[in-house]
């Protein structure tokens, strides 16, 4: 999550404000080896590839600012967040994969960091790579899953974060509904808000929210850092040295840096993305297979879908863009649940034949999971649409109930996970709805445009 920090310094970079800056950038950079002695590694391919981590670091961090942000406890010295960033050949699209800290992992041979002892391969959690052996685990567990070749390596913590977002003067997001996570003491009413560094932070953290935990805060750290870069590239931000050079000072003192990446890279980089713009962006996260994947003495982890996340992983190595290049359409009703975690039995509730079907059809290609056999209601004479449902899955019945202008939300306790619309004759079309968060596409992308505040 706090990678955003790293990324700013890129975009940034793309200001051409002169080699001296960036140099001193360079100069005080902390550096890293992440590739030392590393061995039978995948091929290379076009573009350019960096992981990006954000740890749990926050020793510069004040007694006040831990008691406000609730960052108290001890560090886990782990990575909180994994992220490829690649950088396309052509540097006109950067592709943002998140890899949960919980993936399911399998490290290859290595020495242990802090014990020195040798370990043969063995499966953990993606996040304890880097407590057990350091940057150099890290890169070689997740080039070991994906084969896709890291060609550099970028390492942030929390106190750079809050710092980079402070003296940017803040990022703003939106969110369709409340937000408030009593761990992290985030508390923001749905709307448009103004995020400064530690409310940021906390909007990042976040993984009790919602039902979601790890996946919806991986795409809310995704709709922050979308919402970075749109203020980056329209405030101003690029083309002003002084607020270039504060920006820079704000993230020296906690970044870790790979030895090749340097002035040169940054001034490169820099001068390809002059044009960078949230649409020019992409988000996704690992596809999984298998949530709870409980391993003996790991506890539960998140297992990827091979199939989807060999074809991902097949695409950046391609250099393939990965969201569906398509028209414009019209422009979507936000929704709290997903078309495609809704499952939907429709009945119809009239006379009209095959009125069922069509409004199965019509779910169906908004998205939703319906069952693809549409029956006959009991009462034939329904004039007002129903959406019936269970209280416990209210959220998604007003979703669906979105999806149908003027229908009527109906409870009905102990009916389960399955929601039914009983269609009546005031049914005209279904809206075209999408989740707050929600990704399209084989691989579950959005791009930039598509998640900043209106």
């Amino acid at each position: 999550m706090r990678v955003v920090t790293t990324i700013s310094v890129v975009v940034l970079a793309s200001a051409g404000i002169g080699h001296a800056v960036v140099t001193s950038l360079d100069a005080d950079i902390a550096r890293v080896d992440p590739f030392k002695d590393m061995k039978n590694r995948p091929q290379a391919g076009n573009g350019m590839n960096v992981l990006l981590v954000g740890t749990d670091g926050r020793d510069k961090i004040t007694e006040a600012e831990r008691r406000k942000y609730r960052l108290g406890g001890a560090p886990c010295h782990c990575t909180d967040t994994v992220m490829i960033v690649h950088i396309s050949e052509d540097r006109e699209r950067a592709s943002i994969v998140s890899l949960p800290r919980d993936s399911y992992a399998e490290t290859p041979e290595h020495t242990d960091a802090v014990t020195g002892r040798r370990h043969g391969p063995h499966p953990l959690k993606l996040n304890a790579a880097y407590a057990e052996g350091g940057p150099n685990l890290t890169v070689r567990t997740v080039e070991n899953m994906t084969h896709v070749k890291i060609d550099h390596y970028l390492e942030v913590d929390f106190t750079s974060f809050m710092k980079t977002v402070d003296v940017l003067g803040g990022v703003r997001i939106c969110t369709a509904q409340p937000l408030k996570d009593s761990y992290t003491g985030l508390d923001l009413a749905a709307g448009s808000h103004l995020l400064g560094g530690g409310q940021a932070l906390q909007y990042v953290r976040s993984r009790h929210a919602d039902g979601s935990s790890d996946l919806g805060r991986m795409q809310r750290q995704q709709r922050f850092l979308a919402a970075l870069v749109e203020h980056a590239t329209s405030s101003g931000v690029l083309l002003n040295p002084m607020k270039f050079r504060d920006v820079t000072r704000a993230v020296l003192g906690s970044v870790r840096a790979d030895k090749g990446f340097g002035t040169d890279e940054l001034l490169d980089l820099g001068r390809a993305m002059r044009n960078f713009s949230p649409s020019s962006s992409e988000f996704t996260t690992v596809p999984i297979g298998q949530m709870g994947y409980v391993v003996k003495g790991i506890g539960s982890t998140l297992k990827w879908d091979d199939t989807k996340a060999r074809n991902l992983f097949r695409a950046l190595r391609d250099d393939k863009p990965l969201a569906e290049r398509r028209a414009p359409r019209p422009q979507a009703v936000r929704v709290a649940v997903a078309p495609q975690q809704i499952r939907v039995q429709v009945e119809n509730g009239t006379a009209t034949t095959g009125l069922g079907k069509r409004v199965d059809s019509a779910l169906a290609a908004t998205g939703f999971r319906t069952t693809g056999r549409p029956t006959t209601a009991k009462d034939h004479a329904v004039r007002r649409t129903v959406v019936a449902y269970d209280p416990r899955w209210d959220r998604s019945a007003k979703s669906l109930a979105t999806a149908l202008p003027g229908s009527e939300l109906r409870a009905v306790p102990g009916q389960g996970p399955l929601l039914k619309v009983i269609a009546g004759a005031d049914f005209k079309r279904v809206a075209r709805v999408r989740a707050e968060d929600q990704h399209q596409g084989e691989f579950g992308v959005v791009t930039g445009d598509q998640v900043v505040c209106p």
